[in-house]
């Protein structure tokens, strides 16, 4: 006969084994709770809004009604994306930076097709009360909106101004210029200015900024009613024109600099001409005053001669013989002294 140990259970066993159980479920419960709160819910942080969408229900589609910040549920065919609200600056340059790390600068050409392309930064908001307006109408995420129609449009509205405008006044005739020197009296062109009555600006100088701002009161106009506020648009350093411009300018510069200084000798030359020519007058003048002098008073003649001969020598005398005793340089020193003196 075999005889089997016995296990004895302590009393109330089962009673741990359930609690153990319960409180096991209900841990596993809240977890799934929490799992799906946080998967089906939104946090709209300060400064932005939320914008639902609706698969199902009465009105599918975007929810014209903005949710503001704090905690949002999300359910089933529900989704909500946020929107930022508070005033934002993108710079759409062609190095990589803190908004992009793509090639991302704009692109336009002048009046005769010359292409060129500059970095540009706009300073933007929008408002939040048109927010899903906005979405509704482009459907876009808020990255992919300013990556996508808005540079676009400010491409767009950058061409238009800049499509108007010569690159630089005259540019292209520097080969011209060079070949054809202009004359002393033509007038001097200075770069950066409109050398022509139909040449109205460029786009080197002054003109860069003017076409700007008229493309951002564009850009108000078109974005305004959509609830996109345009605060302002720059230049981010300058604009990148071709090569073949710039060496026109350079060619130009270097004629118009030249020119200068050809008219500069030429009125030199002249001013000495013109001195000669005066100081040519006045000896002759002087010569004709003279003349008249002694034609009417014959003394001055003598006077003359008893001047130069210190009045040692008769005046009609044809040969003068001073003795050795005679210091002629000490007599004219005498004489010089005296006239001082008289004087």
């Amino acid at each position: 006969m075999t005889v089997r140990p016995t296990i004895r259970m302590p009393s109330g066993g089962g009673s741990v084994g359930r609690v153990v159980g319960l409180v096991f479920t209900v841990v596993m419960l809240v977890l799934i709770m929490t799992m799906s709160v946080s998967s089906c819910s939104v946090t709209v942080e300060s400064g932005y809004v939320g914008i639902k969408t609706t698969k199902f229900g009465p009105e599918p589609g975007v929810q014209l009604q903005e949710l503001g910040p704090g905690f949002h549920w999300e359910g089933i065919g529900e989704k909500i994306r946020t929107y930022q609200t508070l005033q934002r600056t993108y710079s759409y340059t062609r190095e990589p930076n803190s908004d992009g790390g793509e090639n991302e600068e704009i692109t336009f050409s002048d009046v005769l097709g010359l292409p060129m392309t500059a970095d540009v930064a706009l300073t933007f908001r929008i408002r939040e009360d048109k927010a899903a307006d906005l979405f509704a109408a482009w459907r876009q995420e808020f990255d992919a909106f300013i990556d996508g129609p808005l540079r676009t449009s400010v491409r767009a509205a950058i061409a238009r101004e800049t499509e108007k405008l010569p690159v630089a006044c005259n540019a292209q005739q520097a080969s011209e210029a060079l070949a054809a020197a202009p004359g002393p009296d033509a007038a001097a062109v200075v770069p950066g200015t409109p050398d022509a009555q139909d040449c109205p600006g460029q786009l080197i100088g002054p003109g860069r900024q003017i076409v700007l701002q008229k493309a951002m009161q564009a850009l108000q106009r078109e974005w305004a009613p959509q609830g996109l506020e345009i605060i302002r648009m720059e230049w981010v350093g300058s604009i990148r024109y071709p090569e073949s411009v710039l060496q026109a300018i350079q060619s130009r510069t270097t004629a118009e600099q030249n020119t200068r200084a050809a008219i500069e000798r030429v009125n030199l030359e002249r001013a000495n001409a013109d001195a000669r020519i005066a100081q040519a007058r006045g000896q002759a003048e002087a010569n004709r005053l003279l003349a008249e002098s002694i034609r009417s008073n014959p003394e001055v003649v003598r006077l003359r001669e008893i001047e130069r001969t210190l009045g040692l020598c008769p005046l009609n005398a044809n040969t003068c013989v001073i003795g050795q005793g005679v210091n002629l340089s000490t007599l004219i020193e005498s004489r010089n002294a005296q006239n001082e003196g008289n004087r």
